[in-house]
């Protein structure tokens, strides 16, 4: 058996147990406590804090993400450390309402209730809980699915809400060898059951927020952003709040009547959809704004107050990279703005 050890975090005054064969993250999800984190392999800087005290060790990690300089200073990704003693360690990054509200991890036996096209490369997944019979989670949070008769999982988020705590969406993109989304058109039926573990991820609605709400979503980001709109919708949220949907074509807009249907219900809400490639003959047919351009082009023309707003963002990484840019250069707080980072589309496919 593993020896364990003591984890004090300054300035929190919080302290967990861990074992030397769990990551400290890892150790904190278990006992509830809801550390900042992005991608969780070792990609992200969104766990990087400082070893104040201790011996840690470090498991395989992009130098992207904690350099060797930083590492020598005593930097470390959670995510991939590993206590071997008692330590002290400084959180760079946290959000102190949410540190001791988090949900805990839950696993999940799942079974398969549909799989059906949304568009050409995008997928809709249902899941309906097993055992347990529910599964709790924080709106715009994700998990990670098994893939079917391996030890791999690939992580999505939920594009719906714990108002049907028995049932799960996710919206997935296929990928050309992707390992899960090629299941979904060879090898995987309704009926099958799926393992599921999460809740992950620090997308989520702050309660007693009353600034404005901006989503900035394309492809597959759009499931946590339905997810918080839904949510938004249950609660009777009077936030205003505008949806920009990036895409290439007219081709790859879907849920368009959800979308509507979830908008007509909010004090203040405005869909707008932003096409890189080509523009429709009709954009009024949506009964949404529709403009040419990518997305971060369309909302620098339409909004001017960003930095009075919270920011969700959600889809491809090159598109998020683009955002966190462009808020930066429009002043936006960095904690006014919300994303999940995931890594490359193999490999959260």
């Amino acid at each position: 058996m593993a020896d364990k050890h003591r984890i004090s975090f300054e300035p929190v005054d919080i302290e967990l147990e861990v074992g030397e064969d769990e990551n400290i993250l890892d150790a904190a999800f278990r006992q509830g406590i809801h550390l900042m984190h992005g991608c969780r392999e070792g990609q992200c800087s969104a766990c990087k804090s400082y070893v104040l005290d201790g011996d840690i060790q470090m498991e395989r990690y992009s130098t992207f993400a904690c350099n060797d300089a930083e590492v020598d200073e005593g930097y470390v990704l959670l995510c991939r450390s590993h206590a071997f003693s008692d330590c002290v360690i400084e959180l760079l990054n946290f959000d102190e309402d949410e540190l001791l509200s988090g949900v805990p991890i839950q696993d999940v036996r799942t079974r398969i209730s549909a799989i059906e096209p949304v568009t050409r490369d995008i997928v809709s997944l249902r899941l309906t809980a097993i055992e347990p019979a529910t599964y709790d989670f924080k709106p715009g949070q994700y998990a990670d699915l098994t893939i079917p008769g391996t030890d791999e999982h690939r992580s999505f988020s939920m594009a719906t809400t714990p108002s049907s705590p028995g049932e799960v969406e996710f919206l997935i993109k296929k990928y050309p060898g992707g390992k899960f989304s090629a299941l979904l058109d060879d090898g995987l039926a309704v009926g099958d059951e799926i393992e599921l573990t999460g809740p992950y991820g620090s997308f989520t609605l702050k309660d007693g927020h009353a600034l404005p709400v901006v989503c900035i979503g394309g492809g597959a980001g759009m499931a946590p952003i339905l997810s918080l709109l839904r949510h938004l919708n249950e609660s009777g949220s009077t936030r205003p709040v505008r949806f920009y949907y990036g895409a290439r074509t007219a081709d790859d807009i879907f849920y368009v009547d959800l979308i509507r249907s979830l908008g007509e219900k909010l004090r203040d809400f405005e869909f707008v959809v932003c096409l890189s490639e080509s523009m429709p003959d009709d954009p009024g047919a949506w009964g949404f704004a529709a403009e040419p351009g990518n997305v971060t082009e369309v909302v620098a023309r339409r909004e001017d107050a960003l930095a009075k707003a919270e920011v969700y963002l959600c889809g491809p990484p090159p598109m998020v990279d683009a955002a966190l840019a462009f808020l930066e250069q429009q002043g936006v707080p960095a904690d006014q703005v919300f994303h999940d980072s995931f890594t490359s589309p193999i490999a959260a496919d």
